[in-house]
């Protein structure tokens, strides 16, 4: 069996041999894994497009044991510009990493595949808050994978908008302020902005999300809302997010 389909490495590993394991999102199935052959040789023709990061065209096999294997890969963009900041690195890889826990398997990939590719466009270019990137990138990625947070009204008495509105980072949900003391568990304020912000990024079509500007303060709000939510719908530490606070700590 043969597959030709597009494709970007989010994951490598060494495999015995001098073989690499590398896992893709591809347009036609989604998360899946393939090897590449000789990945260590100088002489392999495809390591160049097989590399973390690396959005190539890429023709599979499938042997009798089920595994896929490179046939030839052409490289269509390598997001070199990354590699320039160890931060913007940093968040590339974690993002990688979302992607492999979060993206669609034995299935197309849909919307999945342009986010990435758009959300690492926007990390090359500087154009985007990498921070307003992050937020954009896992609260699109949770909705996407039906993790969408309930952000359409309270959700005790449904009002889309009141003078003071809370958000459960553990449920996902909404409230305003005559029913947050109904919660057992402690809520945290959301401003406005980064309510509208938050329902831009799950409602709009997937060309628009990043089409929003936010003050330095309700961009931290916002992030510290998608990644304490993103942890507790997981329920997983990201070893890639660990490192990329780290790099921003200083």
């Amino acid at each position: 069996m043969t597959m030709r389909t597009n494709g970007i490495v989010i994951r490598e590993r060494e495999a015995a041999a001098g073989d690499k394991l590398i896992t893709l999102l591809t347009d036609k199935a989604g998360v899946i894994s393939t090897f590449v052959n000789g990945a260590k040789s100088p002489k392999s023709k495809n390591v160049s497009s097989a590399d973390l990061l690396c959005y190539s065209d890429f023709s599979l096999e499938k042997n009798k044991k089920g595994n896929f294997y490179i046939k030839e890969a052409t490289p269509i963009n390598v997001f070199f510009e990354l590699r320039r900041d160890i931060v913007t690195l940093c968040l590339a890889q974690y993002l990688c990493e979302l992607t492999d826990e979060l993206g669609p398997r034995e299935e197309q990939a849909g919307e999945f595949l342009p986010l990435i590719l758009n959300s690492l466009h926007l990390l090359s270019s500087g154009n985007k808050s990498i921070s307003l990137i992050k937020a954009v990138a896992e609260l699109r990625m949770l909705t996407l994978s039906g993790y969408m947070p309930q952000l359409v009204g309270c959700s005790k008495c449904g009002v889309y908008e009141g003078e003071k509105m809370y958000f459960d980072t553990f449920s996902g949900e909404i409230f305003c302020e005559n029913c947050r003391g109904t919660q057992p568990k402690k809520l945290s304020g959301i401003s406005p902005g980064v309510l509208a912000a938050m329902r831009h990024i799950c409602f709009s079509e997937g060309g628009k999300i990043f089409s929003f500007t936010l003050p330095p303060e309700a961009l931290l709000e916002l992030s510290s809302n998608t990644e304490k939510y993103l942890l507790s719908v997981t329920g997983k530490r990201f070893r890639t997010l660990d490192f990329y606070k780290k790099m921003t700590e200083y």
